[in-house]
């Protein structure tokens, strides 16, 4: 992992491998991360990589879940089916989501109950950069990057066909899931990719608990209400390769239909269009390398009631282009520079929608140049963009205006890093960086101005916000041999406006559907001056007995944020975390079990409240059974034993106290991969 801000301040496409345990042969393999276009064989990141049979017991229904448990990671939490990554104790617009690292278009970062237009079901690696990513991504990756990794778009001439299928069902959901990923040779150099999912999932089994609406305790219960979900999707991914590069096409399409939690009668009926258009080529000379990916994604969602009626309409259609251009080294310099366009129309229309339609379009200039010599390294990176962001303000014939007249800010966010690697022994590395970050608000911190049911507050944007600013401070020690490592990582925020949404002390208070008066607080988005700073430490130790190979795992994380003006803690930070874990291998069998603890949170914003302590405790057992084409491997994981009733901290408290984490399940899945 090594440090964060090394990640995120000049990482700007740097080479980041994480070394990786293959059970199966017991060897080290390297896996690059977020792309290599440096070509280092290694660079010191703070990263974090699921891949393989470690991928397979983690999948989940959500990448926030499948992601819960890495270092630094935790998840929004939004009832079994919204939950997004949080990193650091940022999440929404500072948590950049990749897909193949391009970007995603959809609403997640909108509102918690909004899903991420993605399934675990058939990715391959889901790659986690933990920091301020913003030279390479934008300033919208303050906290962090995510970024799931598939094969639709082949990066090399396939000679055989290949794939893997696999069947899973259990949990506290009580999942029922099939997936399939085949790929082969269509002629010499072409190669084609097919992938399709469906997942189906039934409410929430949880530990007995007593759920709270609106302050008021409700029957006791265990199973979380409305958490029922239909996903189903698939891809088709053609391209031509040879030694020197690649160039191909896909389409893919998601469909996700789930209940949401806070509203017993409400589902949302999501479904997203994507085609993509990627590639790479070797170009010897200066410029040794170039690679683009332009994608175009069509993105709706409808808030659909009991009665069958559509409520609210959510719609975006975003293009996104991404060029970078390798230079050959000159002496011990070596460098990237690149181009990144953006371009997402965004409308909401119903009785819920309190955003106005608006579009932010996007461009941005970065480059980095990396120095070596032996044991030490030099980073010095920049980033420049141009961001508009416009609202349309209300429709003619509206009969209660609230958005008012058309409008449209922009903004010239920058970026700039500096980091430093001393491998000062064999075993041994340290690591350091400073950064500047700046990011441009988002449409709905900007124009907001209604009720959001998810929240149960009004919330109201504010045209007149500037830059978010902060800047970072990383400080990180490794030390590996073999596969036994230990990683400290310390890091540190400023940030000089940070755009929270804090309570006004305001009440709105309207007529509902049912003729009853209700009441909600008023939020505002505001800049204001905030830290935030943490630890997160990391060890493996490997021990052979007898026929039996023994790893031993332990992570631990603690963030702290508070509003630098006033003290007041920042809102959903997740506790100090610890997770311990022990796995046996031995010829096809592999067994292990862990630990997971979460210390009480007291330390609330206003109008949150204190989350108690617990411990989760898991098992799992894998057998790999070899066949003719490949290999079969069945697994049957258990979660939470004991049976332990958890909430979440880094929920948003309205879904907090109706869907605690899941109960005491078994899962059960084989896959087969030839």
């Amino acid at each position: 992992m090594i440090p964060t801000a090394w990640a995120a301040g000049l990482c700007l496409g740097a080479a980041t491998c994480a070394a990786q345990t293959n059970p199966a042969n017991n060897t080290t393999e390297r896996v690059v991360v977020i792309g290599n276009p440096l070509g280092q064989a290694e660079l010191a990141q703070p990263t974090a990589v699921l891949t393989g049979e470690r991928l397979l017991l983690k999948k989940s229904s959500t990448l926030g879940e499948t992601l819960e448990g890495v270092a630094g990671v935790a998840s929004s939490g939004f009832g079994p089916n919204s939950q997004r990554p949080v990193i650091r104790g940022l999440d929404g617009d500072r948590v950049r989501l990749l897909d193949n690292a391009g970007a995603t278009i959809d609403a997640s970062n909108l509102s918690y109950d909004h899903a991420v237009a993605m399934d675990p079901l058939v990715i391959e690696r889901v790659e986690v950069l933990r920091g301020p990513a913003s030279l390479l991504y934008g300033g919208n990756a303050t906290g962090g990057v995510v970024n799931t990794i598939d094969n639709r778009i082949p990066k090399q001439a396939l000679t055989d066909l290949g794939g893997r299928l696999e069947l899973r069902g259990g949990g506290a959901a009580s999942e029922r899931s099939a997936s399939a990923v085949v790929e082969g040779r269509l002629a010499p150099g072409w190669s084609w990719h097919v992938d399709a999912f469906d997942r189906k999932t039934s409410d929430q089994k949880a530990p007995r608990f007593t759920p709270v609406e609106d302050g008021e305790a409700l029957e006791p219960t265990d199973r979380v209400r409305n958490s029922a979900a239909k996903a189903r999707g698939g891809a088709l991914g053609l391209s031509w390769a040879d030694d020197k590069g690649y160039v191909g096409l896909s389409f893919d399409r998601y469909d996700n239909r789930y209940g949401v939690t806070v509203e017993p009668d409400v589902t949302i009926d999501m479904n997203r269009r994507r085609t993509t258009l990627a590639g790479e080529r070797s170009l010897g000379g200066f410029v040794d390398k170039l690679s683009f990916q332009l994608s175009d994604t069509r993105y709706q969602h409808q808030e659909i009631e009991g009665s069958g009626e559509v409520g609210t309409t959510f719609s975006s259609r975003g293009q996104a282009l991404r060029v970078e251009a390798r230079h050959a080294p000159q002496g011990a310099w070596q460098g990237v520079v690149g181009l990144q366009a953006e371009s997402m129309r965004f409308e909401a229309l119903g009785e819920e929608a309190f955003v106005p339609g608006t579009r932010t379009r996007s461009l941005a200039l970065f480059g980095m140049e990396e120095w070596r010599s032996g044991p030490l390294s030099l980073t010095l990176g920049g980033r420049a963009e141009r961001v508009t962001v416009r609202s349309d303000g209300d429709a003619a014939e509206v009969e209660e205006p609230r958005f008012g007249e058309a409008q449209s800010r922009s903004f010239s966010p920058g970026s700039l890093s500096v980091a430093g690697a001393w491998r000062f022994m064999p075993q041994w590395s340290l690591t350091g960086s400073l950064g500047a970050t700046q990011r441009a608000p988002a449409y709905y911190e900007l124009y907001a101005d209604g009720v959001h049911v998810a929240t149960a507050a009004y919330e109201r944007g504010d045209p007149s916000l500037g830059l978010e600013r902060s800047t970072h401070a990383d400080l990180g020690v490794s030390w590996q041999s073999g596969a036994n490592l230990f990683k400290a990582n310390v890091f540190a925020m400023r940030f000089g406006r940070f755009i929270a949404l804090d309570a006004t002390g305001e009440t709105f208070s309207e007529v509902g559907e049912d003729g009853e008066l209700f009441s909600v607080p008023v939020y505002a988005f505001q800049g204001v001056p905030a830290n935030l700073w943490g630890l997160e430490l990391e060890a493996k130790h490997r021990h052979q007995w007898a026929q039996w190979r023994i790893d031993g795992t332990a992570t631990w994380d603690w963030t702290r944020g508070e509003n630098s003006r006033t003290g007041e803690p920042l809102p959903r930070l997740a506790p100090m975390r610890m997770n311990l874990g022990l796995a046996a291998h031995q010829g096809a069998w592999s067994l292990g079990a862990g630990v997971k603890h979460a210390w009480a949170q007291r330390r609330v914003s206003q109008g949150d409240a204190a989350t108690p302590s617990y411990t989760l405790v898991n098992v799992w057992a894998t057998y790999t059974l070899p066949w003719a084409a490949g290999e079969w491997q069945a697994f049957l994981k258990g979660d939470n034993l004991s049976n332990a009733l958890a909430y979440n901290a880094t929920a948003v408290r309205t879904v907090r106290e109706l869907s605690p984490q899941a109960g005491r399940a078994w899962t059960l899945g084989l896959q087969a991969r030839f």
